[in-house]
Order: C-alpha cells, then structure tokens, then sequence
C-alpha cells in the first residue's frame, strides 16, 4: 500500500480516485481552495484533506503527487515535490494504474468514452451490476444514484470506468470491452484540429488494444463512423444491437434490444429522451457482450434515475421546479432540453445557460444558437472561464444579442437568481446548463422565493 496526495482533491474525479485508493488500504491526504461534500466523505474515509494550497500540505513521505491537467507549475505543492523528487503522476495515469492493477487480477475492465455520455453509461453500468450483486469495482465522473458515490473498490469481477477525450489522455488505457457513445467536435482548446484531431486520437487509442479485446461503437453516429476498425455496433438500425419499438410515455421510455434480430430484452427506463435509449442500449450491449444475460436483469434499468448532475432535480417551491444539468456542448444541451419538453411542455422550460470555457463558445457559436429550441425562454448568464483567458468579442453579452428572445444576466448565479426569480411562474420548469457555477443555480433560487415571500 502506499502513501498518496492530491492537489485539487476534491472535484468530481479526483475525489473518486481518491477514494478508491482509501477503499483499498492506502493512505491519502491532499488539498483544495474550498471544502465540498466530496472532500467530506474523503475525510469519513481516513483521508487527511488542507484547504487552501501550501508547501506544508504535502507530507513528506508522500510516495507518489496526483495532480490533474488544471495545476500550474508554480503550485507550491508541485513546486515541494519536485524539490524532493517525489514521483508525480496526472490523474489519468492513476486510472491506468488502477485499471492495470484490475486486469491482472482477474477483473474485466470496461471503459465508457465518447463525447457525450460517458459519465451515464459508465453509471448505469455500475449501477446495474452492483445491484444485481455482483460487486463491481467503478470510478465514474458523476455520483451514482442509490449508491450515493463516484467510485468503490470490491472484489467482483468488473472494474467499471469512464475513459474522458478532453486532454488526450485517453489513450493510455487498454479495456477488454471498449464503448464509444459517439464522437464531435469539442474541447478546442486540445483539439485545435476539431473532429479530425479527436478522431486521431480515439485511432491511436484503438491502435494499442489487447488482443481479444472488444469494441463497440454507436453506428448512428457520424464522428464514430470515421473511425477505422472491425466493431461491434449499436443503434436504432443497421447495427448488431438494436432498439425498436421505442415508447415515450409520462412515466418513461420503452424499448426492445435486438442483437442480430433476435430479441434479447425488453427495458423500461425512468429517465426520458432519445440520447438515454442510446446509452442504455449502449449499456445493454457492453454487458451482454461481457457475458451477462440481458434478461436477468433488465428490471435493474427501471430503477436507475440518473446521474448526478443530469436532469437532477434540485428543488421546488412556489409551483416552480429547478433542475441542474451539466450540459454544455450544443448537442447535450440540446438533447435535454428536448427530454424536458417531451415531459413537461415546451411552453414551461426556461432554459439558463452558462457558457464553459470561452474557446469551447467560440468554437461552437452556431451549434450553440441552434441549441435552444425546446425552451420557451432562455436566459445567458457570463462565461465560467474554468481559468482561461477572455478572448476579445466572445461574450455571454454578444452571443445572447444573435440568440432570438434571449435574454443576458450577467453577474454571480446568486445575482443571477435574483434577478430571475421575481420573472417565474407557477408551472415553470427551470433548467440550469453547464459545467461551472451554474449548479448552484437551484440554492440561491429558493433562498431568492424566501426573501420575496417575506417581504
């Protein structure tokens, strides 16, 4: 067992890799600027967590620094543990490690990757397996529901994890059973190529496969046609895995998975839209191809109500609903307010979007003012610049001018809240979108609705 620390420990990711290193005996500490409920359960957990950045932080007899791509070389832990010459790794090669570590102890390593999707079928799989009882170990980039965590580390024969593009990292992992949801043009800032440079990368990451080892890929998609290779595939025609029959009611959606027509499972899903068909079918197809028999446990894709931070419900009051969603790419954003407005009208969706990363809104200005069709109204708040610079004439102000019936907020969410909340109404569905801030959008609403009914 070793000795670990974190710089940035406690976001979404590293705070699941984190935790698993603790769930198997190894010892962490680490630090962050701000306290979250992911630092707290690390905490529960043994580890020792500083708030705020320093030298001090660092043990040691620290045997290995994590660190993600967002710390900067003058990190004053960074800067002590090179001082010592302590060994330090990015994120992603802890994740190569771990799932290394998994394979050869028998495990079968499954990696969920794309550009969209990842996070819910990476969720749904370990959902759906742990459930079914058969302990799979998982590090996953949202909180899965019912289980209440992004990661656990147990002794069954999977090893469950969500493989992401952003950095390229990608490709030094090598699963036995591969997923491509699908492939599109994002994250700019990496891929200055767009598409092109995305698709060489997955190709280079197909080209180290073991032998044996399996790939499936969505057949509907566009990007993931490009790539180059013998494939298993999935969708809703043309594919070795199917759905038909598909069904949208109130209560949620029906379908029928074919493989090869024949019929393998019938699967009812509480969480709505076409993009959740595809990663159900995707999850569906992955465990079928690992062994599992469909049939078992296809009631287990009844109980899932999705991920953290997608299409959650946050809170309600006065008639009023609040969601967070953490989509932030045109054809996510897109999808759930399509979701939305087949449940619950399209004359009830406010949609507020907050832009992520001011390359990612230059990149995609047009399939961003294309995204909104499904909400009676649409509110832009300021970029969340996630530490880059501004880029002259790409603002929240600017895009939402070319946005027809948009309206611009600017300032905090909280100030955002404020002045939103005296415009709702009874009935409206409010939908916060992006990756930043604007998941608090749903706290400070609620505390804006307090401080108007007590006046």
């Amino acid at each position: 067992m070793g000795k670990y620390h974190f710089i940035a420990i406690g976001g979404i990711g590293m705070s699941g890799l984190a935790k698993y290193l603790l769930e198997e005996g190894n010892q962490v500490s680490g630090s962050d600027i701000a306290d979250s409920k992911y630092i707290d359960a690390l905490r529960k957990l043994g580890a020792k967590v500083s708030i705020g950045h320093s030298e001090d932080n660092l043990p040691d007899d620290t045997d290995i620094v994590i660190l993600s791509t967002a710390i900067r070389e003058n990190n004053p832990e960074l800067v002590k543990a090179k001082r010592l010459g302590m060994k330090i790794c990015h994120r992603s090669d802890l994740l190569e490690k771990i799932a290394e570590s998994s394979q050869e102890k028998g495990k079968v390593f499954i990696g969920y990757s794309g550009t969209h999707g990842k996070t819910t079928t990476s969720g749904l799989a370990s959902f759906i397996l742990d459930k079914a009882g058969l302990e799979p170990s998982f590090v996953v980039g949202g909180i899965v529901p019912e289980l209440h965590t992004n990661a656990q580390h147990k002794g069954g024969k999977y090893f469950i994890a969500e493989l992401d593009e952003s950095d390229g990292t990608i490709v030094k992992y090598s699963p036995d059973i591969t997923v491509i949801n699908n492939l599109e043009a994002d994250h700019t800032d990496f891929y200055k190529d767009g598409l092109n440079s995305l698709v060489q990368t997955f190709e280079k990451f197909l080209s180290h496969k073991k032998e044996g080892a399996k790939v499936l890929i969505n057949n509907d998609n566009p990007g993931a046609r490009l790539l180059k290779g013998n494939f298993i595939t999935f969708g809703l025609k043309d594919a070795d895995y199917i759905a038909k029959n598909i069904q949208y009611t109130k209560s949620g959606t029906y379908f029928d998975v074919y493989y090869k027509d024949e019929f393998l499972a019938d699967i009812f899903l509480k969480v709505s839209g076409m993009h959740n068909v595809y990663n159900a079918l995707a999850v569906a197809a992955s465990l079928a191809e690992a062994g599992e028999n469909l049939d078992c446990i296809k009631e287990l894709f009844s109980d899932f109500t999705g991920m953290g931070r997608r299409f959650q419900r946050v809170s309600e009051f006065s008639g009023i609903e609040v969601f967070d969603d953490y989509a932030h790419h045109p054809t996510e954003i897109k999808a759930t307010l399509e979701a939305a407005a087949q449940k619950y009208g399209k004359e009830n969706i406010v949609a507020v979007f907050q832009p992520h990363r001011y390359t990612r809104l230059q990149s995609l200005w047009e399939d961003f003012k294309g995204a909104f069709s499904n909400a009676s109204r649409v509110i832009v708040t300021d970029v969340y610049s996630a530490s880059e610079d501004k880029i002259d004439g790409v603002n929240s102000e600017k895009f939402s001018a070319e946005l027809p019936e948009s309206e611009y907020m600017g300032g905090t969410i909280e100030e955002v809240a404020k002045k939103l909340m005296p415009t709702l109404k009874t009935g409206n569905i409010v939908i916060g979108l992006g990756a930043g801030t604007i998941t608090t959008l749903g706290k400070y609403l609620e505390k804006a609705n307090g401080e108007l009914t007590c006046k």
